[in-house]
């Protein structure tokens, strides 16, 4: 180092010399008003100008390769590597079931007999309850009585008018007799009916609210069991208009419970053919599974709906994006320069959708390019740097 610095003074000195001698030559050339003297003259300077020029930056290059104090800044890179990429929307629900109803009585009385308590399963048309029917089911059998004495009736005076005995008036009321009774059995069965309260679906009651002998009557007020069924839940979820063409039905969706610490996936089924004009969104309907019954209506969910993939896309951290006045984005990328050298070259990029703490960017970067991922924010454009390390831009 010290043999270079003094090479370097007695070139100076020696420069300094020749330069008192040129300049006595140049004075006299341009006294004696010479044009062909004094563009010869031009012409020697600019060459010994270009000789000296080279021999400075010969000397730089050596002062720097040889320099072992200097200080380059030392940065961290990362290797583009393209990979699969998916971008969620995401969005918060409520878990819904359409089999989450209230029961109510069909007529008014007493509430008899209840057969079944919260918790319990129940399949359709099993009886739950049984309203005191007020002599409804003795009055029944007392038409009955009546509707199988007009049946025989009927049926003998039948078999009279086919052998053509007796008026055809007789045959025809006892005919009308034997229907009406017939009906009257039908409309008391009807009413008698109503004072079972059968499950109106396979379920579970989750609540009885009304206790065994209470008074009860059809009408708001009067709810005597709440029945669930946990098998067919479904997430309701407003998207804005501007996901219309990207969320379809089919698409994959992860829905986390925060309450229940768990995680599914499944597929949206349906989407809405209505854009709610105060808030420009249009619903999304997601099944949710529920093998383990822990899913409960109302139940808030956090939705991840994939509206977009890019099987061979470049993802960058977004910390590494700086962003100039002009409002383009732009990283270093570490370029070598040779001998294990690298510099540091500032690229403006084209991005696109972002995903967590990466980015995915449409131009500006290619497979193998090692981005400047620590110590971007200190280096300048076209800046000598040392690479410390280097990793793949593989998301985790």
């Amino acid at each position: 180092m010290k043999k270079i610095t003094t090479v370097f003074y007695i070139a100076l000195v020696l420069a300094a010399c020749g330069s008192k001698e040129n300049n006595a030559s140049i004075e006299t050339l341009v006294a004696g008003k010479d044009v062909t003297a004094m563009s010869a003259k031009k012409q020697e300077l600019d060459a010994q100008r270009k000789a000296i020029e080279n021999q400075i930056s010969l000397l730089d290059s050596a002062i720097v390769a040889n320099d072992p104090e200097r200080k380059l800044p030392l940065v961290s890179t990362l290797e583009i590597k393209p990979e699969e990429f998916h971008h969620y929307l995401e969005l918060q629900g409520d878990v819904m079931t359409d089999q989450n109803v209230l029961i109510y009585p069909e007529m008014a009385g007493t509430l008899y007999r209840v057969y079944v308590k919260e918790g319990q399963k129940v399949s359709k048309g099993q009886l739950l309850a049984a309203i005191d029917d007020g002599g409804m089911s003795s009055q029944l059998a007392q038409i009955k009585t009546q509707a199988a004495l007009a049946k025989t009736t009927f049926e003998r005076q039948k078999r009279l008018w086919e052998q053509n005995i007796g008026s055809e008036i007789q045959y025809l009321q006892a005919k009308a007799q034997y229907e009406a009774q017939e009906s009257a059995v039908k409309q008391l069965e009807s009413q008698l009916g109503k004072s079972s309260i059968r499950a109106p679906f396979s379920g579970i009651i989750d609540d009885v609210i009304k206790d065994q002998g209470t008074v009860v009557s059809p009408g708001p007020g009067s709810e005597v069991f709440r029945i669930v069924n946990l098998n067919d839940m479904y997430i309701e979820v407003e998207v804005p208009e501007a996901h219309l063409q990207t969320v379809t039905p089919g698409k994959m969706v992860e829905v986390y419970f925060p309450i229940l610490g768990e995680t599914i996936k499944t597929k949206v089924r349906q989407t809405g053919n209505f854009i709610n004009p105060s808030n420009r969104a249009f619903s999304v309907e997601i099944p949710v599974p529920n093998k383990g019954g822990t899913i409960k209506p109302n139940l808030t969910a956090q939705v991840k709906i994939n509206d977009y993939t890019n099987e061979n896309a470049i993802l960058i951290p977004q910390s590494v994006v700086s962003e100039n006045a002009e409002g383009e984005q732009y990283i270093y990328i570490a370029q070598e320069s040779g001998n294990n050298n690298f510099i540091a070259h500032k690229q403006v990029i084209e991005t696109g959708k972002t995903q967590g703490d990466y980015i995915e960017v449409l131009n500006g970067l290619k497979a193998g390019d090692q981005i400047i991922s620590e110590g971007a924010r200190s280096v300048r454009d076209e800046q000598e740097i040392r690479v410390g390390n280097t990793t793949e831009t593989a998301k985790k």
